[in-house]
């Protein structure tokens, strides 16, 4: 029987981006993915906050622009109206940050040097897959896990592959394997939440009349119709429940059936392709952790797509999980280290669900909802109502309870966070360990015994300490030495 430390089931930009944190710091680690190929269909396009900047420190960045630089050269910068309705102009990204409800009005967060990085859910998963590969991680697709049992030292895995079923053993497993995770199931985590009252489609199609509908965001007596923000993108949402059969197969003319009835429009539908189906059922597991089982990403949470905030949940949660699995593995932390993953992860994802609620409240038609958002746009026109809208939606106003008086504890650290010397401390992130910022010799003197866990640099200031995952760990009682762009 093969034996691993961490086993990580499902291959998303979840469990790559996890499978990467944990062979930075030399964990034996199997990534098994049911899919024999990524999933080309379109799910996110774009990556923010602090998510975004997480990919940054582990120097992704470069990949990441060339991707948009060839996205933009092919099909031009998205528009950012606040609604598609109106006549104003498109604005570019550095202006409009994201929208809540269809509404393209939320501006800078708390962070305004973190990325924003315009790319598809897919070629974010290739990247990680690359980068996985890189580290040592063993990814193995077309093997999909069936069952496991588990007991007080690991589990015991059994997984169908391409040459037939064979069994594993690990340490730890971690269910990284979406919505409907097995793992999740097959280990009894409580999965509590509201049922869906929406049924979505979303696709890239050939219309007969490209102009069918107005660019953008615009609601119906109907539903929500979505055309873009690139040429041939088509969502179309209808109020009128879940659907009734989420594994039927998806045909075109479902689709078709339901843009005209949003639209009010005979159009037709060519051809499509990549064509999903959702819903807004929001549902969050009631610990991430049960034993030796541990849960990331959809497998956690799931919420509806509004506001693309699933895949910065995801990996904000690999980069929360990688490093204190990694040490939990190697025996050199505790076990109940991993307790802090839900402790800190958990509010977050909360959170997630209940602005995912109020944005399907607020996509609803008919007047009641209508007055409504005209007093909601309103209100984003002061400025604390939309930096408490924008950094909601990025994440950027995350701080977990590391019991400091500092408002920057438990913060991460923004991106373009730069030393005296304009170095980015970003840039000395990239190997995964810790970060001891100061110019104090005893300071110095007393990491030295941990140079395998957190590197040292030399910067006049006060002393500050970086987890790593970016998240601020300590500082003296006095102002940061750090400055920002």
């Amino acid at each position: 029987m093969e034996r691993h430390e961490v086993v990580v089931a499902g291959g998303g930009p979840v469990g790559l981006m996890l499978a990467g944190e944990l062979r930075l710091r030399g964990t034996d680690v199997v990534v098994l993915e049911r899919l024999t190929a990524i999933d080309r269909r379109l799910k996110a396009g774009a990556m923010h906050g602090p998510a975004a900047a997480m990919l940054d420190r582990r120097g992704l960045g470069g990949r990441l622009e060339e991707v948009q630089r060839e996205i933009l050269a092919t099909v031009g910068a998205p528009p950012r109206n606040r609604e598609s309705t109106e006549a104003s102009g498109p604005t570019g990204p550095s202006t409009l940050r994201g929208h809540f409800a269809g509404i393209w009005a939320l501006r800078e967060s708390a962070y305004p040097s973190d990325p924003l990085f315009l790319i598809p859910q897919d070629k974010l998963e290739e990247i990680l897959a690359e980068r996985a590969a890189e580290l040592g991680a063993d990814v193995r697709r077309g093997h999909a896990l069936t069952t496991y049992e588990q007991d007080a030292d690991g589990a015991t895995l059994t997984i169908e592959g391409p040459d037939g079923t064979y069994e594993i053993r690990t340490g730890w497993l971690v269910g990284a394997d979406g919505g409907r995770s097995l793992v999740r199931k097959l280990a009894g985590f409580a999965f509590p939440g509201t049922d869906g009252i929406i049924t979505g489609y979303q696709g890239r199609v050939e219309l007969d009349d490209p102009g069918f509908a107005p660019r953008g965001w615009t609601r119906y007596p109907g539903g929500l119709l979505v055309n873009g923000p690139f040429p041939g993108r088509v969502m179309v949402v209808e109020f009128d429940g879940p659907p009734p059969d989420r594994d039927a197969e998806i045909a075109l003319e479902d689709m078709q059936a339901a843009v005209r009835r949003v639209s009010g429009t005979e159009v037709t539908l060519r051809s499509a392709t990549s064509l999903t189906r959702f819903t807004d059922n929001a549902r969050q597991a009631d610990t991430y952790r049960s034993g030796r089982v541990l849960l990331a990403g959809d497998a956690a949470h799931v919420h509806s797509p509004f506001g693309g905030q699933g895949l910065l949940l995801g990996i904000g949660d690999a980069a929360n999980l990688g490093w204190k699995l990694a040490l939990v593995a190697a025996g050199r932390a505790p076990a109940p280290l991993l307790d802090t993953y839900t402790a800190e992860r958990h509010p977050v994802a909360a959170r997630v669900l209940a602005n995912t609620r109020a944005q399907v409240a607020l996509l609803r038609p008919g007047p009641h909802t209508d007055a409504l958002r005209e007093i909601f746009e309103r209100l984003l026109d002061h400025d604390g109502a939309n930096r408490y809208l924008t950094d909601m939606i990025t994440g950027s106003d995350v701080r977990y309870d590391l019991g400091s008086a500092d408002d920057l504890v438990g913060r991460c650290l923004p991106s373009g966070t730069s030393l005296h010397d304009g170095t980015r401390v970003a840039d000395l992130l990239h190997d995964g360990r810790a970060l001891l910022v100061t110019d104090d010799p005893a300071l110095h003197e007393a990491a030295t015994p941990w140079k395998d866990r957190a590197g040292v640099v030399s910067a006049p200031g006060v002393p500050y300490l970086l987890r790593p995952d970016g998240v601020v760990a300590w500082t003296a009682d006095e102002p940061t030495p750090c400055r920002t762009s």
